[in-house]
């Protein structure tokens, strides 16, 4: 028998799954490319990498179940760890001179994605 503490970190996660394969479909329909999904780093774990021609997105996914949390989900600490983790593999995805940036997409129902470029900018 699992413990409630558990049984909620496992919904979050299947949440944070699903959030991040809608997420990615949408980049998809906006004309990216996804090359990469939950990529770790042993500094932190990078949602979503995605391409489009001369540019390389790391994307962090957010979801929350209401429209007004989405305001904070997202910091500057969480991107700065989302940062510190593609220092460690940009070379990996950026492969041609591309430009990168950190995105951040922030997800609940009933509301559209609501997409931030270049969030991290240090």
């Amino acid at each position: 028998m699992t413990s409630n503490g558990t049984a909620k970190r496992e919904v979050a996660e299947r949440k944070g799954r699903e959030a991040e394969a809608q997420a990615a479909q949408w980049l998809m329909q906006q004309g990216w490319e996804v090359i990469a999904q939950r990529v770790k780093t042993k500094l932190g774990e990078i949602d979503l990498v995605a391409r489009k021609p001369g540019m390389v997105a790391f994307v962090e996914v957010k979801w929350r179940k209401r429209t007004a949390d989405l305001a904070t989900a997202i910091d500057e600490r969480r991107l700065a760890r989302v940062a510190a983790a593609v220092e460690v593999v940009a070379h990996e995805y950026a492969t041609d001179g591309e430009d990168l940036r950190i995105d951040v997409i922030l997800l609940a129902p009933g509301t559209p994605p609501r997409h931030i470029a270049n969030a991290w900018q240090p």
